[in-house]
């Protein structure tokens, strides 16, 4: 049991400290959540506003939990390109014939994807006061608690396109093609409500829509716009996300258990 801790350790650890040392690479994921954010957000936000009952919401408000979902969902799925990597450069081979389950290695992956991605969007985290957005300790440790799950579950998605992948041209188009569309049809940017029953029903079949759903549970806790802003409850949306994460590390495992 021991051996098998000291592998899954050794590949979360690789994988943080290879993050750690690419200062650009967190300047990079962090850019584009902060332009949708800035730019973006503060840009609808100062067109119009979203009513609700007596009150208004801004679209600033709204939009803010969106954004860390989407920094944790480009992170953790573009985490798994080093698999892709690894393989190109023969790293790869040498970890599939150590004397560990592959299993482990496909749980380490995961694992430090989840922490660099969750770490990363934390720093977002760091940008509520200038929101308005009011979070006390105990508020950003369930946040935390939640990027680690939602991370989990993507990273997982990841891995289980990367083992699958022979160069990282194939893997960034297939990312491409899945990220966009889970990340516009999350309710990052519109809430699922007065939508087309089409849209709806992709909508809630996209299972980046319920952890974005929690984070806004969590941070408007207090609000009185809190009926308005999330969409299920929050037991619904703890529910699929835990299924996602253990459907998606499922298929990983054994995608990397097929890995040649």
């Amino acid at each position: 049991m021991t051996r098998l801790l000291k592998a899954v350790y050794t590949i979360w650890l690789r994988d943080v400290i290879r993050f750690y040392r690419e200062k650009t690479r967190i300047v990079g994921m962090l850019g584009q959540p902060l332009l949708y954010l800035l730019i973006m957000g503060t840009g609808l936000s100062s067109s119009f506003r979203m009513s609700w009952g007596p009150g208004e919401v801004s679209y600033l408000e709204f939009m803010y939990p969106g954004i860390i979902g989407m920094s944790v969902l480009f992170t953790s799925v573009f985490s798994a390109i080093s698999i892709v990597w690894d393989r190109e450069f023969g790293f790869l081979r040498e970890v599939l014939v150590a004397p560990v389950p592959r299993w482990t290695m496909a749980i380490g992956k995961a694992l430090g994807g989840s922490t660099i991605a969750m770490l990363q969007a934390s720093i977002l985290i760091l940008v509520a006061p200038f929101i308005g957005v009011k979070l006390g300790p105990v508020m950003i440790l369930q946040l935390l608690g939640m990027l680690f799950l939602i991370a989990f579950s993507l990273t997982s998605l990841g891995i289980t396109v990367a083992s699958k992948m022979e160069t990282m041209e194939g893997f960034q188009m297939i990312m491409n093609f899945l990220v966009m569309p889970l990340f516009f049809l999350s309710g990052a940017m519109f809430p699922l409500r007065n939508v087309p029953p089409w849209m709806e029903t992709l909508m809630r079949a996209d299972p980046l829509t319920y952890g974005v759903d929690a984070l806004r549970h969590i941070m408007y806790a207090a609000s009185p716009a809190r009926d308005f802003l999330v969409q299920f409850p929050l037991g619904t949306d703890l529910m699929v996300v835990t299924a996602m994460s253990l459907f998606f590390i499922t298929a990983g495992t054994l995608a990397f258990n097929r890995t040649e």
